[in-house]
């Protein structure tokens, strides 16, 4: 039995039109400057070219060696603002209401009309993590060249540069950083792996090394990358991962982890504690690379067993949450009850991370603690099942499951909360009693 839902899809771009509308579109001179080769040639984007030395990811060289290259503020945000006096954004996000709920968690609450636009309902499949790429339906290809910021490439010369004026290189399909035109929050962008491949919504191991290297180059510990697959509220098929900047603690940074085991390249991999999202977090690692392997393979093995997940990048890079879930399924199999239904709440990887969007102003003027926690359980999967994906998890990246079951891991959670005191005051770890 194949199993849909209808669901009203999020428009990220301008140029997102119905699938009929798409087909009936000739097949090259669409004279919108798209992404395609009607509009290709002679197109030129800025570019920011990192550094790709075997970085190692530790918190000495992640506070101390800022990038040449302002690129958070001076790259993103000010290419990001500049989209923004120009109009292409669907609402202003910055007008958005935004609350921290009360209690310990700490969850966060924004009321975003917004992004509930009135749509034809389409079918979308949840039954499937792994879809092929299908190319007359919507795809980063045919977002207009105003709606891409620059280019995001590895630099062969081993420094960081920027590129002002870049031609983009059709032959080696680059990697793009594009506006969300239907944003969450300030900055919010989309980090689309070689664009010109139109790879369909599936994690690699290059793709996830890419999306750890930007969280590192941004080197800001309140910018962080998400990734949403099929199945776990992932709206495109094209593979792209989201990011933004919000200038306080998600909760999700804040919540206990336990040390389950450290791989033979240094990646500690522990259980998310006290949380209504059964999860894993992962950090360490010798490299940056090793880090991302460990990642990518997890995601991998979720993919070809067709579990869907959710991934949030934190700490510039330091840290991995990975989410397996299963509300889409529930939701189309009619086990979630109809008052959660109502809110119309998609808990994809940001509000699983805490961070609420909500839709209906009558929600967010009643948001509580409780009820945050009460939605978020639905998407968990039980521990009976997490322990299964575990198992998988662990054979496919040959790790034995050795679970330190005399201390906290504590030491990541403590570091992320010294980073974050400076700016934002202190703050507590959360235990509940």
């Amino acid at each position: 039995m194949m199993l849909k839902i209808k669901r009203v899809p999020t428009v990220v771009s301008n140029y997102q039109k119905e699938e009929a509308e798409e087909c009936a579109r000739p097949a090259a001179g669409c004279g919108r400057n798209c992404l395609r080769s009607c509009c290709l040639p002679g197109a030129k984007l800025p570019m920011y070219a990192f550094n790709k030395e075997n970085k190692v990811v530790c918190e000495k060289d992640l506070v101390n060696n800022d990038p040449p290259v302002d690129f958070l503020d001076s790259l993103l945000l000010g290419e990001w603002e500049e989209r923004m006096q120009r109009g292409l954004f669907r609402y202003d996000v910055t007008a958005c209401e935004t609350k921290v709920i009360p209690g310990k968690y700490g969850f966060i609450a924004q009321l975003n009309e917004g992004r509930h636009l009135k749509k034809r309902p389409t079918e979308f499949r949840v039954d499937k993590v792994l879809q092929p790429f299908d190319v007359n339906k919507f795809n980063f290809t045919k977002v207009g060249q105003e709606e891409v910021l620059f280019q995001f490439e590895a630099n062969e010369n081993d420094e960081v540069q920027l590129f002002p004026n870049a031609p983009i290189d059709t032959e080696h399909s680059p990697s793009v950083v594009a506006i969300n035109v239907s944003p969450i929050e300030y900055g919010h962008v989309l980090l689309i792996p070689r664009v010109l491949d139109c790879l369909a919504q599936r994690i690699d191991r290059e793709s996830f090394l890419l999306a750890l290297y930007m969280a590192v180059e941004a080197g800001n510990p309140y910018f962080r990358l998400g990734y949403n697959s099929l199945g776990a509220f992932a709206t495109i098929n094209h593979l792209h991962f989201q990011a933004y900047y919000l200038a306080t603690p998600f909760p999700i940074e804040r919540a206990p982890s336990k040390k389950i085991t450290t791989t033979n390249g240094g990646v500690n991999i522990s259980d998310i504690l006290n949380y209504p999202v059964r999860g894993l977090v992962f950090y360490g690692g010798k490299t940056l690379e090793d880090l991302a392997n460990v990642v990518s393979d997890s995601c991998i093995c979720l993919q070809e067993n067709n579990i869907p997940y959710n991934v949030l990048i934190a700490d510039s890079g330091k840290r991995v949450f990975l989410f397996p879930q299963c509300y889409a399924e529930k939701q189309a199999l009619g086990e979630v009850s109809s008052e959660i239904l109502d809110t119309q709440v998609n808990p994809a990887v940001w509000e699983i991370s805490g961070h609420m969007v909500l839709k209906r102003k009558e929600d967010y003027e009643e948001a509580s603690e409780e009820k945050a926690w009460r939605l978020l359980a639905e998407v968990s999967l039980s521990e009976v099942r997490l322990q299964e994906v575990k198992e998988l998890i662990f054979e496919a990246i040959c790790c034995k499951i050795e679970e330190d079951k005399a201390s906290f891991e504590e030491s990541m959670t403590s570091q992320s909360h010294e980073d974050m005191d400076g700016i934002n005051g202190s703050l507590t770890c959360m235990v509940p009693v």
